[in-house]
């Protein structure tokens, strides 16, 4: 469970809020927690920030993707491979 507090500007704001999790994956983060000797509410803060982190970065990553297939999308086989750098015909030497 989370607190809201409010009234202190350097803490970060926090809400209590029930939620429901898969026992294993709760039994887990209770051993974290014991091991660490923390509460359970800063494990799942912590897994649940960092999930977050790697899906904002994994959608970050298929913009990407996206606006790459968008920008070339009109080349053709040839000409990408130019623009990859690779030499289609072999070069005349003099």
């Amino acid at each position: 469970m989370l607190n809201c507090i409010m009234a202190q500007p350097n803490r970060i704001k926090k809400r209590r809020t029930t939620l429901t999790l898969p026992a294993d994956s709760l039994m887990k983060a209770e051993r974290i927690a014991r091991a660490r000797k923390v509460n359970l509410s800063t494990v799942i803060s912590e897994a649940l920030s960092e999930g977050l982190r790697v899906h904002a970065a994994a959608n970050r990553g298929e913009e990407v993707l996206n606006a790459y297939r968008k920008a070339f999308s009109g080349f053709t086989d040839d000409e990408l491979s130019i623009l990859d750098g690779i030499i289609l015909e072999p070069v005349k030497r003099g």
